[in-house]
């Protein structure tokens, strides 16, 4: 086995936590994690996006996409609504065409990648609790015979990180927006992961919760994890992002938050037609 995936020959599956290879399967029982919030060390993945570009019909989502994202660091993706930034995720995770290329340059063998979506709803009147949804997203055991052993520990433990361990018997749908969005978060970290993709995990979350995130993002750095962040909160972006790309169906800048932050490159940035890359 190689230690460069490339993703356009080999797609990662479009499951809310893809796994790089059969091979990698692992979980948090197999990794304990601390209740201070340490996580164990690992080593992530280099990301290239090399000139990636996808059309629907006659409509360019994408064009010529370049950039790269550094192993074990937060790099946050801004831009406008409809600039690209949730179809270049789901091209990377496999769930729409493009052409260039994606590809993982793993430091050893292929690992885990957990992804983080953005806020689902669920009907108030769905008998799924927290557990349910937890169980059908970290285990193969259907979620209607309990959780599994292997992952019982695992998900307490998430849960526990993301400030949802005392709700676990709440139906989804009886949450609040942003406690949902503190279990997706929770269920990006089973098994514990080596890339993070995370789709505006904050849009939802209250004071709260914006705290367990800014916890959890620090951690993940200190760990290595390598995290690719899709963000709008521009003020959060400039304090805990290491390098931020500014997408407007191309590549608009790229660079750290204090180069790329600045009213000239965010006006050309938000600008309905891009005039020229910076």
């Amino acid at each position: 086995m190689t230690a460069k995936e490339t993703l356009s020959e080999s797609p990662v599956g479009a499951s809310l936590l893809a796994k790089a290879s059969s091979q990698s399967t692992s979980s948090l029982n197999d990794t304990p994690h601390s209740r201070a919030g340490s996580l164990p060390q690992v080593s992530g993945p280099t990301l290239d996006f090399a000139d990636v570009s996808l059309t629907l019909g006659r409509t360019t989502i994408l064009d010529n996409v370049t950039f790269q994202v550094q192993p074990g660091s937060v790099h946050a993706l801004v831009g406008p609504n409809g600039g690209g930034k949730s179809s270049l995720i789901k091209t990377l995770l496999g769930q729409m065409p493009h052409q260039g290329r994606l590809s993982l340059q793993w430091p050893g063998d292929p690992g885990t990648i957990g992804y983080v979506p953005q806020a689902l709803e669920f009907d108030r009147g769905l008998p799924m609790t927290v557990d349910d949804f937890m169980a059908a997203m970290c285990q193969r055991r259907p979620a209607f015979l309990g959780l599994s052993k292997h992952y019982a520990a695992a998900i307490g433990e998430a849960l526990e990180r993301v400030g949802m361990q005392d709700k676990r018997k709440r139906r989804m749908g009886a949450l609040s927006g942003g406690e949902r969005q503190r279990v997706l978060l929770a269920q990006g970290l089973i098994p514990a992961p080596q890339l993070l993709v995370l789709d505006e995990p904050m849009s939802a979350l209250d004071e709260a919760g914006i705290q367990v995130f800014e916890r959890l993002l620090g951690d993940w750095r200190r760990s290595g994890i390598t995290v690719l962040w899709i963000e709008h909160d521009l003020e959060a972006v400039g304090r805990l992002a290491d390098r931020v790309t500014g997408l407007n169906r191309r590549v608009l800048f790229d660079a750290t938050p204090k180069q790329a932050l600045t009213p000239e490159r965010l006006l050309t940035l938000f600008s309905t037609h891009p005039r020229s890359a910076a």
